[in-house]
């Protein structure tokens, strides 16, 4: 997949494409949806098969004092699309220049002038130009205009509600990890690089990976069982786990971090890249009275993780 950062300046290869386009956050099952009927198109069209999204996240930019709330990162966004066949991503800038753009200009400038895009797929509420002015009404009218064939993606639901991005965040920050996943269509992880905590895990005889949530969603505060997929470096493979999401309280007050143990793993992981997926919600985060009052519940959690993974290991 080739990932555009700079759509000013594409070649003819990197042209002509049929795109779907939208924030993408979480690549659901209704994000899903729009971009099969993108794929389509491009076959139909005979044409590269491309996304056009926006980095950062439209939110991000009009809410700068917002909490945390995107799924996941620019970077785990872009190997989500790759592995659905994504061919061309193409990250636009979302900055002032953006945001003054008419919905005209939005589709003059950037979507013909610069992509040159054949197709377009858009989810039916799919907003965009300044004042948010543009459609797929809008969108319909512009490519019949300007050369373009539009198709509009119905919302997807099923019968507890749609399918969105907002109802992930909802489910994570209730403790939901079940609910997360039938929206997803997998269980909802957390990606990064393993970086170097406080280690008292290991004094604890519960040695753990940490990892950074900056700029994401915070589940709720708590103890989960996890499969950890550990992606690169010479322990690659998917392990059982039980992690603390949270303020670590019994040490006083720190900041929001992920704690990982994994069951059966003895190795080095630091700097390695790791994703941890949420398979169900333990317990709330607790403040213990002394070290080995900790203890004992680590290890009735660590009980209850090996009991929920164990039927999700390859």
């Amino acid at each position: 997949m080739k990932r555009q950062l700079d759509y000013r300046n594409l070649s003819g290869d990197d042209r002509g494409t049929a795109v779907a386009i939208g924030n993408f956050d979480g690549v659901h099952l209704g994000h899903q949806s729009v971009l099969a009927l993108a794929r389509a198109a491009a076959v139909s069209h005979d044409a590269p098969f491309g996304v056009v999204t926006f980095e950062p996240h439209p939110r991000s930019f009009f809410q700068k004092d917002a909490p945390p709330f995107r799924l996941m990162t620019a970077d785990v966004r872009a190997r989500r699309l790759e592995k659905l066949g994504v061919e061309q991503l193409y990250e636009i800038p979302f900055n002032a220049d953006l945001a003054s753009l008419t919905a005209d200009e939005f589709v003059e400038d950037i979507l013909v002038a610069a992509l040159g895009i054949v197709h377009l797929v858009a989810g039916a509420d799919f907003r965009f130009g300044k004042g948010r002015t543009g459609d797929v009404d809008f969108l319909k009218t512009a490519g019949a205009k300007l050369g373009f064939d539009v198709t509009v993606a119905p919302l997807v639901s099923d019968g507890e509600g749609d399918y969105s991005s907002t109802a992930i965040r909802n489910a994570l920050a209730d403790g939901d990890p079940a609910t997360a996943r039938r929206i997803l269509g997998h269980w909802h992880r957390m990606e990064g690089q393993v970086q170097h905590g406080d280690k008292r895990g290991r004094n604890l005889g519960y040695p753990t990976i940490n990892l950074d949530p900056d700029g994401l969603h915070i589940p709720k505060y708590g103890v989960y069982s996890v499969l950890v997929d550990v992606l690169t470096g010479p322990h690659a493979g998917t392990y059982a786990g039980a992690a603390s999401f949270g303020e670590r309280p019994t040490f006083g007050k720190n900041a929001p971090n992920i704690e990982v143990y994994l069951l059966d793993f003895s190795g080095d992981l630091y700097g390695e890249l790791v994703s941890v997926a949420l398979v169900d919600y333990q317990r709330s985060e607790w403040k213990f009275d002394d070290v080995e009052a900790l203890k004992s519940q680590m290890a009735l959690d660590v009980q209850k993780a090996r009991a929920t993974t164990t039927p999700f290991l390859p």
